[in-house]
């Protein structure tokens, strides 16, 4: 197929997913008819939602959510893949990354419920063991040795975009650029040969604003912030990127962090993962994974300060550069 731009027509398709909407960007040749390709990718992201919501009680996730412990539970491939890179994570982080935080998501408000103080009492209180030393993986078998509540927000939407990405694959469909409320895969490149470009947002309260441009081939990205999602406690907004080790939400998370990954599901759980371990120890995780990351600080006068880890971000004119207006 050629790669002229005047050979080729802009699709932009989109579909509600998640509480948000998926989008997808992609150049094909003259009649080619979009419409089974829509309705293959909202098959795709809503088998996910189906699968890993924990707003939808007869979710796959919730299901295992509420199977007695030590019960082998056959759950879809899918999942399986969604556990199984979340415990690989998990375990690479340190325990930062951790998809057992289910009860403390909802006792303080961001799930389907408003924040209950007995509740956050009690997920403060309990004691907890790390995803990966509780749940058993055989296939597309699990079973937890111990109480647990999953949660899979920190990947969910990543691995949605994965799926986006590889039904378009199917398709035929070699160039695209796809995402799930900001978090978004780039597949080859643009006609005409030059690289997707994608904003980071700029940790911003009130309004959405680029901080800067990223251009990427073949590669995926995903960003963690303090600045969409947050409840406020004695005057306090607290992010909703949870502590594992206590049970309730940083304190001290620096303003975003953004993640370079092959995949979106493995950006999406190592943006939160470095969320949870902060610049400094943030950074030098990152560097040891490989990651390519992007750390936003924000001081006590709103002034936003990156700080880069990886070869992507080591020569800010490779890979970046500053928004318009900055």
């Amino acid at each position: 197929m050629s790669k002229m731009c005047t050979d080729l027509i802009r699709h932009a398709l989109n579909g509600p997913t998640m509480g948000t909407r998926w989008t997808a960007l992609f150049f094909a040749p003259p009649g080619f008819d979009p419409a089974v390709v829509q309705a293959a990718l909202q098959t795709a992201v809503d088998a996910v939602d189906a699968q890993m919501s924990t707003c939808k009680p007869d979710s796959d996730l919730m299901r295992l959510n509420a199977s007695p412990v030590g019960e082998w539970r056959d759950i879809p491939a899918d999942l399986a893949r969604v556990l199984t890179i979340g415990l690989a994570i998990g375990r690479a982080s340190g325990g930062a990354f951790d998809i057992g935080q289910g009860d403390a998501v909802r006792a303080w408000g961001f799930g389907s419920a408003t924040a209950d103080p007995q509740a956050i009492r009690d997920a403060m209180r309990a004691p907890r063991r790390p995803a990966p030393q509780v749940l058993v993986l055989d296939g597309n078998r699990v079973r937890k040795i111990a109480p647990i509540s999953l949660d899979l927000n920190g990947i969910a939407k990543g691995y949605g975009v994965d799926r986006l990405a590889e039904v378009l694959s199917a398709y035929g469909i070699r160039d695209a650029l796809v995402g799930i409320d900001g978090e978004m895969r780039v597949m080859g490149l643009r006609p005409g040969g030059s690289p997707w470009t994608i904003a980071v947002e700029a940790p911003d309260h009130h309004r959405r604003a680029p901080h800067s441009i990223l251009t990427l081939q073949d590669s995926a990205v995903a960003t963690s912030g303090d600045y969409r999602h947050w409840v406020t406690v004695q005057g306090r907004d607290l992010s909703h990127t949870m502590d594992p080790a206590r049970g309730a939400p940083l304190l001290a998370p620096p303003a975003s962090v953004t993640v370079i990954a092959p995949t979106c599901a493995e950006a999406d759980a190592w943006a939160t993962a470095l969320m949870v371990k902060g610049v400094d120890a943030g950074a030098n995780l990152a560097r040891q994974a490989g990651l390519d990351a992007l750390f936003l600080t924000r001081d006590d006068t709103g002034v936003v300060q990156g700080i880069g880890v990886g070869k992507l971000f080591s020569s800010k004119s490779a890979a970046t550069a500053p928004a318009v207006g900055d």
